[in-house]
């Protein structure tokens, strides 16, 4: 058996209950990876999730919904307390499909290959194989077929390895939804991890708007006033938030989601979200390095 193969892959899967047909097909597309399976564990938030559930998978009935970090820490803690422990982390979106049967093999080959890979961002496309800018981890979405390192990863497709988690801390269950990815992948950056998009790894996902969720223009831009006052250098906070601030209008929300990431921008500013733990300055060139230094 090859190191790439010995590697355990748990599969962590939130649900809101509302897609009971999308969620079973994203599950038999895991069923049939190649190689070891993985073990999975579908967490309801707030609900109780697939009535049979399919062989092999378990489910868990969170008390209430935990938001999308809180959800995925649960996950995280499942497997490690019940999954007898994983050497990655596959967190993927119960409305998306593995189009491709060989995706966990080349997971387990992309750790195994580089000690130093902490997080692989998947390739994010719709039902006619596009893949939205949004879903492109660099800045300006330029050419979503060209793998790399990058400086943040997509939430719905992606895999962590496990020490990763254990070095730097679990995603910031505060945040609820909206940039805890960010948040979790600037630590790791500062911990000296590396993180890979791979257009190879694919997810089949509905073309969707992020702004269809209710709490999207509030919590988006509270929780980018979170991430600045958390992680980055007292000098560069005024600077991001800035930048920011004037995207936001440039891409004319409506009057409604403008008040909302006002108040939630007024909100981050009045509200602590501890702790505070300023990346290293060579973690701001590394981040220049590789084209989004952390003022865009």
């Amino acid at each position: 058996m090859t190191a790439a193969r010995a590697q355990r892959v748990g599969v962590v899967v939130l649900t809101m209950g509302d897609r009971d047909t999308e969620l079973r097909a994203l599950l038999a597309s895991v069923a049939a990876q190649e190689g070891e399976p993985a073990t999975v564990v579908v967490l309801g938030q707030g609900v109780q999730p697939l009535s049979p559930p399919p062989d092999g998978v378990a489910v868990v009935e969170l008390p209430e919904n935990l938001g999308i970090p809180g959800g995925r820490n649960e996950g995280v803690r499942w497997l490690e307390e019940h999954g007898g422990g994983v050497d990655i982390v596959l967190v993927l979106d119960d409305d998306g499909l593995l189009p491709r049967t060989d995706s966990l093999r080349l997971v387990r080959e992309a750790f195994a290959e580089n000690p130093r890979l902490g997080v692989v961002s998947f390739r994010i496309v719709d039902e006619e194989g596009r893949t939205q800018r949004r879903h492109v981890p660099r800045l300006g979405g330029a050419d979503p077929t060209l793998s790399g390192p990058v400086t943040t990863f997509l939430g719905g497709a992606h895999a962590i390895r496990s020490n990763v988690i254990d070095q730097v801390g679990e995603f910031p269950a505060e945040f609820f939804y909206a940039h805890e990815e960010t948040d979790f992948a600037w630590r790791a950056l500062d911990a000296g991890w590396e993180i890979d998009y791979r257009a190879d790894l694919l997810l089949r996902h509905p073309r969707t708007e992020a702004s269809r969720h209710a709490v999207y223009y509030r919590n988006t831009g509270r929780n980018r006033v979170w991430l600045a006052k958390r992680h980055l250098p007292a000098v560069l906070v005024p600077l991001y938030l800035a930048t920011w601030a004037a995207y936001t209008v440039t891409q004319r929300p409506p009057l409604h989601g403008l008040r909302s990431w006002w108040a939630g921008f007024f909100e981050g500013l009045r509200v602590p979200c501890p702790p505070r733990r300023p990346m290293r300055w060579r973690t701001v060139w590394r981040m220049t390095r590789l084209g989004r230094p952390p003022i865009i």
